[in-house]
């Protein structure tokens, strides 16, 4: 046992006295291992460290759009681990996952030494049999739930325990059988794809990479593309027009609707199978270039979160030809309660058109979203507590007639 691992079992020891061991935690998720890359050649590499300017050099001229997106959950949605990042508690009592071994628990501690997870045998009284590892990187915003990794040398792992918002708890992480201590899941690419701006990997394993490459958060140039040339140009003695194709820039704006959505599809239309090396994927590509997304079948609808493209694409509202994902949201801005949905929704229809509306009056005008993308439970975002499954509650993205919210 190394030393850090003794150090932190007798750390928990002291905890365990009021604990009772109740219940068992079960999960259930879907592997998005990447499959081997095939044709990378033809399509784009990853851009180099060289290619990004940073969120700061954009703050420095876009300060409005900066000023509100710095704390979106798109933003937040990696970070380092701090009492303010790390949602779930500490406290004695309140930092504890059961599992269905009686003697086996998981604590979380935090401590002089950083934050910590450990897999504590509390029948041994030195201990010798637990586990612990620091928590070194927080994925998610908070907004949903979050998970946590853990370097070790170049490598990447989740740890075996997450946070669910819903019920304000810690649970088994997705993926995890329960009663069995396993720190040894790997953060594949394509999971960080979706969670972090860049990232250079390296040679296999697959969860191997350059520490200092991982920039956390889903930051500016995410969306718009690397942006040191531009900043570069912006600085010259003749910087480009606005909107000319010189300025080195995407503005998602610009591409067309189909662009648009791929760019939303890389991380909201399921994992997947990766074609291409992760991180190559830029803003104003096609999808299927780099990412093999199966089509949902016709007899399933797509699950609430699973494939939100997909349902999207699905909804009769789409067959307008005008609706994309930034028709609703402003990625520079948080999310906007649900009443004030319905604002986007009159720009096409009106309060009369709803058979409902002689009913409802003028109360129907801020609940188009309610009853015709109601919030439904996933069967893709789910969790495990005291021997039940939970399933995340998320707002359907199939604009549809529902006939139980009727």
């Amino acid at each position: 046992m190394d030393q850090e691992t003794v150090k932190a079992a007798a750390r928990f020891r002291g905890l365990l006295a009021p604990l009772l061991l109740v219940g068992a935690l079960y999960c259930n998720c879907q592997d998005s291992s990447p499959a081997p890359v095939s044709r990378s050649s033809a399509l784009h590499t990853p851009p180099p460290d060289s290619a990004y300017a940073g969120n700061e050099a954009c703050a420095s001229c876009h300060e409005k759009e900066a000023g509100t997106y710095l704390v979106t959950p798109h933003y937040l949605d990696s970070t380092l681990p701090s009492e303010k990042t790390i949602l779930g508690s500490f406290t004695p009592g309140d930092n504890v996952v059961r599992t269905r071994i009686p003697n086996l628990i998981y604590a979380m501690i935090h401590d002089g030494d950083g934050f910590f997870q450990s897999a504590i045998d509390i029948t041994d009284p030195q201990n010798l049999k637990g586990r612990a590892e620091r928590f070194d990187v927080v994925v998610g915003s908070g907004r949903h739930g979050q998970s946590y990794f853990y370097w070790k040398g170049d490598q990447l792992f989740e740890l075996p325990v997450s946070y669910w918002t819903w019920t304000h708890e810690w649970i088994n992480s997705p993926g995890y059988i329960d009663g069995q201590v396993n720190f040894e899941r790997p953060a594949e690419p394509r999971c960080l794809e979706c969670h972090a701006t860049r990232f250079d990997a390296t040679p296999p394993p697959s969860n191997s990479y350059r520490p200092d490459s991982l920039m956390l958060g889903i930051g500016c140039e995410r969306c718009h593309g690397p942006g040191a040339e531009h900043v570069r140009r912006m600085k010259s003695v003749h910087p480009p027009a606005a909107g000319s194709p010189d300025l080195a820039i995407v503005n998602p704006a610009h591409l067309s609707r189909d662009r648009q959505l791929d760019l939303c599809a890389l991380c909201h239309a399921s994992p997947g199978v990766p074609i291409a090396p992760a991180m190559s994927f830029r803003a104003g590509d096609a999808i299927a270039d780099y990412v093999k997304i199966a089509p949902p079948s016709i007899d399933v609808p797509p699950d609430v979160h699973g494939n939100q493209v997909a349902a999207l694409r699905a909804s009769k509202c789409f067959s307008s030809g005008k609706l994309t994902c930034s028709t609703c949201h402003n990625v520079h801005h948080t999310q906007e309660a649900a009443a004030s949905f319905s604002a986007h929704c009159l720009q096409c229809h009106t309060l009369s058109a709803c058979p409902r509306s002689k009913l409802l009056g003028e109360g129907i005008r801020t609940r188009c979203v309610e009853c015709h993308m109601p919030v439904r439970k996933s069967t893709v975002v789910t969790g495990g507590s005291e021997g039940s499954l939970l399933q995340a509650e998320l707002r359907a993205h199939r604009i549809a007639v529902y006939p139980d919210t009727q």
